[in-house]
C-alpha cells in the first residue's frame, strides 16, 4: 500500500509538498484527477496515480491544461469531486475555459485547481504570478505556507468550492512543492464512491436551458460576484489565517505562502517579536476584509512580503483606501517602496535587510566579514558548469543538422523555438539556432506568420521546432492553420518518446497511461499526413540524411512541411537498460589538437559532456564515465580522429 492510500489518521509521515497536495486531494475524496506535466507541479498527478486503482480514482495525463480542466469539470457536473494540477504557464492555457466555467458554476462535486508558480523562473520560460489570474477570473484563492498546510488546505478547498459552486485555486510555489517535512495524515473517505450521474437531461415537457450552459452574461456575472462575497465571509474565519505578535505592533508584516517562514525567521533572528507582528494570510482572494482591516487599525506601518508580484500589497492598499477615514494615514512598505522585489524568490536575509531599514536598527551581520571574503575566494575554485544537453541527447544532433542545413541553404534561414529540453536551441548546446521562444506551440504559431510574408519580399527559410508531447499539447492547431493558410515553413517534431524535460511522463504517442497501463499509440506521422502536410521521418543521428532532408524541405518552398526527428531520449534508454551501441575513443595519432584548424570544434562548439580537452596532451579525449556511445561525435570531427567501434 502506498502512503497515499494509507488510512491511518494521526500518523506522521515525511512528505514532499507535492505529495502533501496529492494526499490532500485524496483525503477530500476525489474521483477524478487530471494534469499536464510541468515543474514545479509535475509530481502531484503521479502520486495520485500510484493509488488510483486501489482507491478507484481516474487519474490521467491530459494533452494540455485546458483539457485537464475540462475533464475535471465533466466529473464535477456528474457529482464527482475532481482535481487538476499544473504550473503557472498552464493556468494561462486553462483560463479560456475557466472564465466561462465561472459563469455556469461547477456541478455538485467540488473542483480544485492546484497551480504551482516558479519564482525565479528556475524551470520555466517566465516568472508569472498566477494569483492575478484568480483575481481576474473571480475565483477563490488559497496559499499554503508548508507541506502540512498544503494537504489540509487542498482538502478544505473542496468545501469552499462546493459551498459557492465555484472552481477553487490553491497556489503553491517551488519552495512549497519541493520542500519535505513531517505531515500528519487525515482520514481517508470510504472506498464506496458516489455514483456519477449527469442530471441536466433534456425534457420535452420542460425544455429549459441546462445550468451548465451560460445564461445571460449580466445575470451570470452578478451571481459570480455574489458567490465571491459568500467566499469572503468564509475566509474571515478561516483557520489558515493567523497573526503572531503584539497587540499594537510598531510594524505589521502581511505575508503569504512560502514567505511566511522567511518572515518568522527574520523576526526571530533580529529579536524584534515584541515590536513586529506577522499576519499570515492563507486566503488571499477574495481578501478577508474585516480580518485585514482589524490588523491595519492596530499599527501605522505595514510591510508586504510575497512572491512575486505585489498582489497582496495592491489588494490591501485598495482596502486601506476605502477605510481611510477610520484608519488615518498609513505608511506602506513593499514592492512599491523598493523594500521587496516584485520578481525572483524572497529569502530570510532579504527580509532581514528590509526590517533593519524600516525599523532603523543596526544592520544585521550574520557572520564575521572575513567569512564572506573567504567564501568569495572559495567560489573561484568551483568549476564553471554552463547549461548543457545530456550526453547522447538527440536534440544536439538535430540542431547540428539544422545548423549545417541552414549553412548549405545560404538564404539566412532561422529557427522558431519552443518550450522543452530543446529550448536550449537558443544557447550554446543548440548552437544558438533558435531565435524565438515563447509559449508551448508558439514556435509553429510564429512560423505561421513568418511563412506568409512572400508578398513583402520575405524569402528566408523558416524552421519551427516542437517536442512530441508539445505537438499534442499545443502545436496541432498551428500545423492545421499552416496547412490551411498555405504558410511556407518546415516544422520539426523532435520525437524523443517522452515528456523528457519534466520527468518522462507518458503522452498520447508513447502507448502508456498515467497509471502505467497500456494505451493506444496516437500516430503523429499519420495525423500530419491526414492534415495534408508533406511528412518525412529521420533519425537525427543519421546526420547526412537528416541534413539532406532539411535542405530538400527548405528548397521545396511551398506550404507547410513536417520532419519528424525520431530518436529515443538517452535518459529513457538508460531507464530501460538499452545497451550502448558503440565504444568511442579518440585516436591520438589522428587528433591534431590546436593544429587541426577547426578551433576545437569537438569540445568548444559541439560541446557534448562526453568529450573533453586534455590540457597536458593538447588533444581531445573521451570521458568514459559520461560517454553513452551514441557515436554522433565521430561524424563531426574533420580529422576523423574520433573512432567508434560496435559493441558486441
Amino acid at each position: 500500500m502506498t502512503t497515499f492510500a494509507l488510512n491511518r489518521p494521526g500518523a506522521t509521515v515525511l512528505l514532499m509538498g507535492n505529495e502533501a497536495v496529492a494526499r490532500g486531494a485524496i483525503e477530500a475524496g476525489i474521483g477524478v484527477a487530471a494534469a499536464y506535466p510541468g515543474s514545479p507541479s509535475s509530481e502531484v498527478l503521479p502520486f495520485i496515480a500510484s493509488a488510483a486503482k486501489e482507491l478507484n480514482i481516474h487519474a490521467e495525463w491530459s494533452v494540455n491544461e485546458k483539457l485537464a480542466t475540462e475533464v475535471a469539470a465533466g466529473a464535477s457536473f456528474a457529482g464527482i469531486r475532481s482535481f487538476v494540477a499544473m504550473k503557472q504557464n498552464g493556468a494561462n492555457v486553462a483560463a479560456d475555459f475557466i472564465i466561462n466555467l465561472n459563469m455556469t458554476g461547477i456541478g455538485k462535486g467540488g473542483m480544485v485547481v492546484f497551480v504551482s508558480d516558479d519564482p525565479g523562473g528556475m524551470t520555466s520560460s517566465n516568472e508569472e504570478d498566477s494569483r492575478t489570474i484568480a483575481k481576474w477570473l473571480d475565483n477563490p484563492l488559497l496559499e499554503p505556507s508548508s507541506a502540512q498546510e498544503a494537504k489540509d488546505m487542498v482538502r478544505w478547498a473542496f468545501e469552499v468550492s462546493e459551498a459557492v459552486n465555484l472552481l477553487t485555486f490553491v497556489r503553491g510555489v517551488t519552495r512549497i512543492s519541493y520542500t519535505k517535512s513531517n505531515v500528519v495524515l487525515g482520514e481517508l473517505p470510504e472506498k464506496t464512491q458516489k455514483k456519477a450521474y449527469f442530471p441536466e437531461l433534456w425534457n420535452m415537457y420542460n425544455p429549459t436551458k441546462s445550468t451548465f450552459t451560460a445564461g445571460p452574461s449580466l445575470v451570470a456575472h452578478k451571481l459570480l460576484h455574489e458567490k465571491l462575497e459568500k467566499v469572503r465571509k468564509l475566509f474571515e474565519t478561516s483557520p489558515f489565517n493567523r497573526y503572531v505578535g503584539p497587540e499594537n505592533p510598531e510594524l505589521l508584516v502581511i505575508t503569504s505562502g512560502a514567505c511566511t517562514s522567511y518572515c518568522t525567521e527574520a523576526v526571530d533572528e533580529l529579536r524584534v517579536g515584541g515590536t513586529v507582528g506577522v499576519l499570515k494570510l492563507g486566503t488571499t482572494w477574495p481578501l478577508p476584509e474585516k480580518l485585514v482591516g482589524k490588523y491595519l487599525g492596530s499599527t501605522k506601518k505595514i510591510l508586504f512580503v510575497e512572491e512575486t508580484d505585489p498582489f497582496l500589497e495592491q489588494s490591501v492598499m485598495e482596502l486601506a483606501a476605502s477605510l481611510l477615514s477610520t484608519l488615518g494615514t498609513l505608511t506602506f512598505y513593499g514592492a512599491r517602496s523598493g523594500h521587496v522585489t516584485p520578481y525572483d524568490e524572497q529569502s530570510t536575509n532579504l527580509i532581514i535587510n528590509s526590517l533593519t531599514d524600516i525599523l532603523g536598527i543596526t544592520p544585521y551581520q550574520p557572520r564575521d566579514i572575513t567569512y564572506a571574503m573567504e567564501v568569495k575566494e572559495a567560489t573561484k575554485i568551483v568549476p564553471n558548469r554552463p547549461i548543457n544537453m545530456c550526453a547522447g541527447c538527440p536534440h544536439r544532433a538535430t540542431f547540428w543538422a539544422i545548423r549545417k542545413a541552414l549553412q548549405l541553404d545560404g538564404r539566412n534561414g532561422f529557427v522558431c523555438g519552443d518550450i522543452g529540453c530543446y529550448s536550449l536551441g537558443f544557447a550554446a548546446p543548440g548552437f544558438f539556432q533558435a531565435r524565438t521562444m515563447h509559449a508551448m506551440g508558439s514556435g509553429a504559431g510564429v512560423a505561421n506568420g513568418l511563412g506568409n510574408l512572400k508578398n513583402f519580399g520575405f524569402d528566408q527559410p523558416v524552421l519551427a521546432v516542437t517536442g512530441d508531447s508539445t505537438f499534442f499539447h499545443a502545436t496541432l492547431p498551428a500545423l492545421v492553420n499552416g496547412v490551411y493558410n498555405r504558410s511556407n515553413f518546415t516544422l520539426l517534431i523532435l520525437d524523443n518518446s517522452a515528456t523528457a524535460m519534466t520527468g518522462f511522463q507518458p503522452h498520447p504517442g508513447t502507448g502508456e497511461l498515467a497509471t502505467g497501463d497500456p494505451a493506444p499509440v496516437v500516430d503523429m506521422e499519420a495525423i500530419c499526413r491526414a492534415i495534408g502536410a508533406h511528412v518525412e521521418v529521420c533519425d537525427p543521428f543519421d546526420l547526412e540524411n537528416a541534413t539532406k532532408t532539411l535542405v530538400s524541405m527548405m528548397e521545396e518552398g511551398t506550404g507547410t512541411r513536417v520532419i519528424i526527428m525520431r530518436h529515443m531520449c538517452q535518459l529513457l534508454k538508460d531507464r530501460r537498460k538499452i545497451p550502448r551501441k558503440y565504444k568511442i575513443y579518440v585516436d591520438p595519432e589522428k587528433c591534431r589538437g590546436d593544429a587541426c584548424g577547426c578551433d576545437r570544434l569537438c569540445t568548444r562548439l559541439f560541446g557534448c559532456p562526453g568529450l573533453m580537452w586534455d590540457n597536458e596532451t593538447g588533444k581531445a579525449i573521451i570521458d568514459e564515465a559520461l560517454c553513452v556511445g551514441c557515436g554522433l561525435c565521430t561524424d563531426i570531427c574533420p580529422a576523423n580522429a574520433i573512432i567508434r567501434e560496435e559493441v558486441i
